[in-house]
């Protein structure tokens, strides 16, 4: 500690922290280490079985998570201590990989590092108790073998499946559902799965919340659901043997790149500027008419006089599209995502069956439904729920 004094002459004094730390050093440091692991642990064992407690996370910027999902609640928790993060990564890892568990194998760690701490005070050396470990990883996964039992599925047969995915919902907030919503995951994997090769394609499994209704409401569509609606209120809500575009180009003319001026100083010139204007719209929409699309899907967003020219010509069209969505509905359709108008041609359309809009309940929430499907593999699932925060559970 030393006293200095400021430009104005005002005291203050320097603590030399420095000099009180530390170094931890043999056993006091694994101890240490133990503690910061057993203390996540211990975090997220109320939370285990069917009987354990949910977690109510509150993030910085004030938004609440609740939750009983071990790989949540480690994820949402801000961990310093860089043992204690590799506790976060296993319960990450096991997410990965089995996508169940991920609390059971925290807890698991955490008592046999707590069994391990009795072992170092009797004075064993670590590298004897890993071993030790290693012994009995063994031993267990060669019991497990011996009582294993291989349980035969098929698409005729999906009882074990759905028993299967029961027992992984039963520590969920899903479990009074949990029966439907076993059947929801299994027909949904099933429909994306190749058996013959044992490979599941995820990414044609889209998840999409709406709040409102109950988890009972919760269905698997056979196709793709946009949270988006028709671009304008008069277009049909329903289109029949759809032939999308799919654009990433703007219904809009082109803007010059450079800074620019325009001196408009009479009418006439106003009129031809109204007209170039015009013509670069009828343009588009003939363009898209020539390929044969009945209906028009963009990542941008268009004016109204865009919006009433494609109305004028029965083209039914959604704007402001995602990126992730406009590849989702490219690979299910079997259309291509076309970046400039001149591209357009018949071959690049995507194809559907059915394009439907509904509307849920009372509100004027609406939603689009694309079914029948080029792609029939690709699925949604339409999660309801009370309120935002058991939607995203």
């Amino acid at each position: 500690m030393s006293l200095v004094f400021d430009e104005y002459g005002r005291p203050f004094i320097i603590m030399r922290e420095q000099e009180k730390r530390e170094r931890l050093k043999g056993l006091e440091a694994q101890k240490a280490n133990i503690l910061a692991a057993r203390t996540v642990s211990n975090v997220l064992r109320s939370s285990l079985g069917p009987k354990g407690m949910d977690k109510m996370l509150v993030s910085p910027d004030g938004e609440v998570t609740i939750t009983n999902d071990g790989a949540t609640i480690l994820d949402q928790m801000d961990v310093q201590h860089q043992i204690a993060r590799l506790m976060v990564e296993l319960s990450q890892s096991q997410d990965m990989e089995i996508g169940d568990g991920t609390t059971g194998v925290v807890v698991l760690a955490g008592a046999l590092l707590e069994q391990a701490e009795k072992l170092l005070m009797k004075g064993i050396h670590a590298v004897r108790i890993a071993d030790g470990f290693e012994e009995a990883c063994d031993i267990c996964i060669k019991k497990l073998e011996e009582i294993s039992d291989t349980v035969e599925f098929g698409k005729d047969n999906i009882g074990p499946l759905k028993k299967t995915a029961m027992t992984t919902l039963s520590s969920k907030i899903v479990n009074r559902y949990k029966e439907s919503m076993a059947e929801i995951a299994v027909n949904a994997v099933l429909s994306v799965a190749d058996l013959d090769r044992k490979d599941v394609n995820f990414e044609l499994i889209k998840m999409q919340g709406k709040v409102g209704g109950t988890l009972e409401d919760t269905t698997l569509i056979k196709g793709i659901v946009l949270d988006k609606d028709f671009s304008h209120p008069q277009m049909p809500k329903e289109v029949k043997d759809a032939k999308m575009c799919i654009l990433t180009c703007p219904f809009e003319p082109p803007k010059p790149k450079t800074k620019h001026k325009l001196d408009i100083k009479s009418a006439e010139a106003y009129r031809k500027l109204y007209e170039a204007e015009q013509k670069y719209f009828t343009d588009m929409v003939q363009k898209v008419k020539d390929s044969g699309a009945n209906m028009v899907i963009c990542q941008w967003g268009f004016d109204d006089e865009a919006n009433h020219l494609l109305l004028q010509n029965n083209l039914p069209a959604v704007r402001w599209v995602g990126g992730v969505e406009i590849e989702l509905l490219a690979i299910a359709t079997g259309g291509r995502i076309v970046p400039r108008f001149e591209d357009l041609s018949e071959e690049k359309l995507g194809k559907a069956g059915k394009v439907k809009e509904i509307a849920f309940g009372t509100t004027r929430d609406r939603m689009l439904v694309v079914e029948d499907c080029h792609n029939t593999r690709a699925v949604t699932v339409l999660v309801r729920g009370g309120n935002k925060m058991i939607v995203e559970e």
